[in-house]
């Protein structure tokens, strides 16, 4: 499992998956959160600008990323 540190009070989901190399592009990550391909904290999420805090866990292709503050 990856681990994501906020600078900030919350990251949003197609940059937590770029941050993380699980993507090559924003482009890339917007496809592949509105496929339905990614999922924060077990739930399929197809908000591209979903805010992400501390705690929340996301999952995309057999990789699992942790938010931490």
């Amino acid at each position: 499992m990856q681990i994501i540190k906020l600078r900030e009070d919350y990251i949003k989901l197609g940059q937590a998956l770029k941050a993380a190399g699980l993507v090559e592009s924003g482009v890339e990550a917007k496809i592949v959160i509105q496929e339905g391909l990614v999922k924060v904290n077990g739930a399929v999420e197809t908000q591209r600008g979903k805010k992400l805090v501390g705690g929340e866990i996301i999952s995309y292709n057999g990789e699992e990323i942790k938010i931490e503050l």
